[in-house]
């Protein structure tokens, strides 16, 4: 029977870098899984492992890129990690790095950010996703579990009702997802770390400044405001999942509902996804 398609490599591997050529640090932790795919066929048909990489030989690798490049923004990373293998071993193909960070920032001490001190920062998680053979490369950078909310300024109403529908239209509601975003590359920027802060900056405004009708029409919007920030992206994918806070009725206790007590639910939940992209 035909061997359809393969790949291996490691996954996990954590790697923490250090850029302290200067009293002020910086620090980068990420969690690499680095994936090969080209002339591996006898490893599984005929169990020859003549031509395999171990994946602890990966795992070294990994490791060795970092501390060749401790300075390296994460997409210039996953870029030196994929050439790394492409130019060692001529009978690789192809190479998937994902690589998913863990965010500290700079302890505020007096007021001022600390040099070599750092809080880990919880909400969302930064990634890059690339795809690299020998002629050509797709570089996906992007973010997981961000999660924000408003207060107001949000509704939905005039959806289809029917005998299905228990769900009462409302223009005031709260607001609130944690979302998964990922935004194509068409160019280089002249900063990775600028253009991504750019790209959540353009979101984040549209979703704290403009009335929504509903997540669908809010996620466009931000996906237009982001296309006109950063235009190295060529386009931005999002999933919003509709995080509910539901009215408590205390009416029982003589005290109606005024817009002040929720009760939070995310199971189930509205899961809502977009791609915007330029004409």
């Amino acid at each position: 029977m035909p061997l359809i398609r393969n790949s291996y490599g490691k996954g996990r591997v954590r790697i923490m870098r250090v850029k302290r050529d200067s009293a002020r640090h910086e620090v980068r932790e990420l969690s690499v899984q680095a994936m090969l795919s080209g002339d591996f066929d006898a490893a599984y048909t005929e169990g020859d492992n003549s031509k395999v990489v171990a994946t602890d030989s990966i795992k070294n690798i990994v490791n060795i890129v970092a501390r060749d490049h401790v300075g390296a923004e994460n997409e210039e990373f996953a870029g030196l990690l994929a050439k790394y293998f492409l130019d060692r071993y001529d009978h690789v193909s192809g190479v998937d790095i994902a690589a998913t960070e863990t965010k500290w920032t700079r302890i505020a001490v007096d007021g001022a950010p600390h040099d070599h001190a750092f809080v880990l920062d919880g909400n969302g998680k930064p990634f890059v996703e690339l795809s690299a053979t020998r002629e050509a490369s797709r570089l996906v950078s992007g973010v997981t579990g961000l999660t924000f909310l408003k207060t107001t300024q949000s509704g939905w109403e005039n959806y289809v009702f029917d005998e299905a529908t228990t769900l009462k239209p409302t223009a005031d509601r709260l607001f609130a997802t944690a979302m998964d975003a990922s935004w194509l590359w068409s160019s280089v920027p002249a900063s990775y770390p600028r253009a991504n802060a750019a790209v959540l900056a353009a979101a984040l405004k549209v979703f704290a400044g403009t009335y929504s009708p509903g997540v669908q029409n809010t996620m466009y919007l931000m996906g237009e405001a982001v296309l006109a920030a950063v235009p190295e992206v060529a386009e931005i994918t999002m999933a919003c999942p509709n995080k509910h806070y539901l009215p408590i009725d205390l009416s029982p206790f003589g005290r109606g509902f005024d817009g002040q007590v929720f009760t939070p639910t995310d199971e189930p939940h509205g899961q809502i996804e977009c791609t915007v992209g330029r004409g």
